[in-house]
């Protein structure tokens, strides 16, 4: 017969599992054990509200049966790693398909529940609302790019047509009133002097126009705009920019083309204005599925977590252009050893 130990022992466990139990199925997060073939053991009440079944109904599934067929081969590779040793965990954002039929967006981690059991442990917050709402910022977001976007060509037009051709119409009196034979000669002088300085804001008015809304985008392609931007850059900043650019697939999407167009503009500016150093490096160039874009100073570089507390919005904008399109954005940089700003993005994204 058992000692009074021992059953003091085989209580306090039953007392243990009771508890884990219970733990378990009040979580509010959903939560399931499988086995290594991917079919659920035990199904805790959360995970059975979010998708609508039953833990017996669940039980008779295989775990690819509650996935978005677009998210399932993702998922089941990645098991396939975890189930083979590659992996002890992972994690990822995917579509799961409830009982009738609506989807339910869920972050799902999986993770062996140790190395000796046979059994996994698969976690599921839903993020319906946060991908909602995410989308809907998105959308936000896109829609005040589009409208800066169309300000920006507005005025750039304006700025080239209208004004443009006003201070080229002063230039040009100034001209004749320079070459009229009975103004004083110090008048002459002034009114060269008058005429240097209008062709000189013409010029710059241009640049800007160029700058706010470049046509060569459109009729020399996302090459040709940038290194004549970089040549115009150096010029207008006084400043050496080393454009170079390789492997680009043709044609790119205008999304992409202007995108990048964005980001190199604003990064030249920003290290041109914080980095302390003359020379600058452009790359552009495309691998079989991407293209990339970096940016290269050799200056004074920054702190990162410090710029990640008080990111200016030449940073933000950039940012949210990459985002729109699934691309990202990455920054090395170190006080005293430069700066690299890198963008990507898949080429299926501007599709």
């Amino acid at each position: 017969m058992p000692s009074s130990m021992e059953k003091g022992t085989a209580q306090t466990r039953t007392t243990d599992n009771q508890l884990f139990y219970d733990a378990f199925n009040a979580s509010p997060i959903g939560i399931a054990l499988e086995n290594l073939e991917g079919q659920p053991i035990f199904v805790n009440a959360s995970l059975c509200a979010m998708l609508g079944f039953s833990e017996e109904e669940m039980r008779g599934k295989h775990c690819v049966d509650f996935s978005h067929p677009e998210d399932a081969e993702k998922d089941w590779a990645l098991f396939q790693q975890l189930r083979g040793g590659s992996i002890d965990r992972y994690q990822l954002e995917k579509r799961f398909i409830r009982r009738d039929g609506s989807l339910v967006w869920g972050r799902l981690t999986i993770s062996l529940l140790n190395r000796t059991s046979p059994l996994v442990v698969a976690i599921v917050e839903d993020i319906t609302a946060k991908r909602t709402a995410d989308a809907a910022l998105s959308s936000v977001t896109r829609k005040l790019i589009e409208a800066q976007e169309q300000e920006r060509a507005r005025i750039g037009r304006e700025l080239h047509d209208d004004m443009g051709q006003r201070l080229a119409m002063v230039a040009i009196e100034l001209q004749q009133l320079h070459e009229d034979p009975l103004i004083l000669p110090e008048v002459r002088n002034r009114t060269r002097e008058l005429q240097k300085q209008v062709t000189e804001i013409a010029g710059d008015i241009q640049s800007l126009s160029h700058e706010l809304h470049s046509a060569k985008l459109q009729y020399l392609g996302i090459t040709g705009a940038m290194r004549g931007f970089c040549k115009e850059f150096g010029e207008q900043q006084r400043v050496e920019v080393d454009f170079q650019a390789h492997d680009l697939p043709t044609p790119l999407s205008p999304d992409i083309c202007l995108c990048f167009f964005r980001v190199l503009q604003e990064a030249l500016h920003n290290s041109a204005k914080h980095s302390g150093t003359r020379d600058f490096e452009v790359r552009l160039w495309g691998t079989s599925d991407e293209i990339h874009l970096t940016v290269r100073d050799s200056g004074t570089g920054f702190d990162r977590e410090v710029a990640k507390n008080s990111r200016g919005l030449g940073l933000i904008s950039m940012d949210e252009r990459l985002k729109l399109l699934n691309g990202t954005l990455s920054i090395d940089s170190q006080p005293k050893r430069g700066t690299t700003i890198h963008a990507r993005v898949s080429l299926s994204s501007g599709k």
